[in-house]
């Protein structure tokens, strides 16, 4: 079957380019050749279309920026990885800044989950990244049994984009089972309990259903006990939050950094999760650069610093020569400055995303959550998600650079 998917790209790549000016609906994926000893099971991907892929699945590649591969080492089935479609999951990072007496801060060790749970994963090849047009010959080569591919993640960052279209197309047309799933910031709400129907979908293709189940239930009960905590703070209790991103190639002499505005993942997190205000009020359904100016006039009562495209730690904001124009902020003069757990690419869509609610929620409401310690339950929740023991949550949270929140 492998040799007849190979033959079948030599003609797709030749014919590609010219299929690639139309646009249609979603293809079913067409039925598999079958000989006797290989069997298939059906699973209905985020599309509503029905895929057949085999039982016995020895081979994946994966076009997302985490969300994917990290149910994969839950479900234990992250050795069949043989290519990835996003360097996010690759990097290992070490940040540093200067301070006003001219001497450089380092943070040293960031890196991805998948990477610090599952380190093959450096070593595996990219068929497509941010920016990078998909490489259909060196995914020919990895002769993948499935093709899993997330809308949303920073390859394709939504399910609409003509490159994201074309994929599929080419893909399906290869016969090689092909299963898409939509992050939250492919719906209207950007509710990241959708993550839990791609788990399940992931489950379904590997038979891990129960264990696909318990995972997304971990999640959704840390994000209900936030919910119940804030449900009834009022409207003038609630403090003006901003998710702020220190990237540096969005730091000029007029842009300050980027942030969250209303139709985001982020922003769904603060309101509807935490009740507290986003800052930001702008509703184009992305990140957007900030000015100094902006975000002088925004002044909100807690910054949250995203990693999606840089990592920060709070005293950055505080210390670097070149934020000093924010000092006058409530948030940076109350030391009400907090950094999500690093996560680059794609910082709110992946399971994590409970342990950003509960960084979001103690620094909005001190009070409320005071009886939670967050070093313990960072701890707790890398050893109940990815059943690991103790030391290896304590390398878990330095990998996602979270060891600020340890009390000394």
């Amino acid at each position: 079957m492998r040799e007849q998917t190979l033959i079948t790209l030599s003609l797709i790549l030749f014919i590609a380019t010219a299929a690639s000016g139309c646009m249609q609906a979603p293809v079913q994926t067409t039925d598999n050749e079958t000989t006797p000893g290989e069997e298939y099971r059906t699973v209905v991907d985020s599309r509503g279309v029905e895929v057949k892929v085999p039982v016995d699945i020895e081979r994946v590649v994966t076009v997302s920026d985490g969300l994917v591969e990290e149910t994969m080492v839950v479900l234990g089935v992250d050795d069949t990885l043989v290519g990835l479609g996003s360097k996010g999951l690759q990097y290992e990072g070490d940040f540093f800044y200067p301070t006003d007496s001219g001497t450089n801060v380092t943070v040293r060790g960031g890196k991805h989950v998948v990477l610090a749970l599952s380190p093959d994963v450096k070593d595996l090849p990219l068929v497509v990244d941010y920016g990078v047009a998909m490489n259909y010959e060196t995914l020919a080569s990895l002769e993948p049994d499935v093709i899993i591919i997330r809308m949303g993640s920073s390859a394709f960052l939504s399910g609409e984009d003509e490159r994201a279209q074309k994929a599929i197309r080419t893909l399906e047309s290869l016969g090689i089972p092909l299963v898409i799933l939509y992050s939250p910031n492919c719906y209207e709400n950007s509710d990241p309990t959708a993550i839990s129907h791609e788990i399940r979908i992931i489950g379904e293709v590997f038979g891990e259903e129960e264990e696909a189940d318990r995972l997304a239930s971990c999640l959704e009960s840390r994000q209900e006990m936030i919910i119940e905590r804030t449900r009834n703070i009022s409207e003038e209790e609630k403090p003006d939050v901003l998710v702020f991103g220190l990237s540096p190639m969005h730091r000029t002499q007029t842009s300050a950094g980027i942030a969250w505005g209303l139709k985001t993942t982020e922003s769904y997190m603060i309101e509807d999760v935490v009740n507290a205000k986003n800052a930001f009020r702008s509703d184009l359904g992305s990140f957007e650069v900030v000015s100094t100016e902006q975000v002088l006039a925004m002044d909100p009562d807690v910054i949250v610093i995203g990693t999606a495209a840089h990592y920060a730690p709070p005293d950055e904001l505080y210390e670097a020569s070149y934020y000093k124009n924010l000092r006058e902020l409530k948030a940076v003069k109350n030391r009400r400055v907090v950094s999500l757990p690093y996560s680059p690419r794609n910082s709110a869509k992946r399971l994590e995303y409970p342990l950003d609610l509960m960084v979001i929620a103690k620094a909005a409401y001190p009070k409320q959550f005071a009886d939670i310690d967050l070093n313990e339950w960072t701890l707790s929740f890398y050893q109940d998600v990815y059943d690991v023991d103790s030391n290896t949550a304590v390398q878990l949270r330095s990998a996602q650079l979270m060891d600020w929140c340890v009390e000394t």
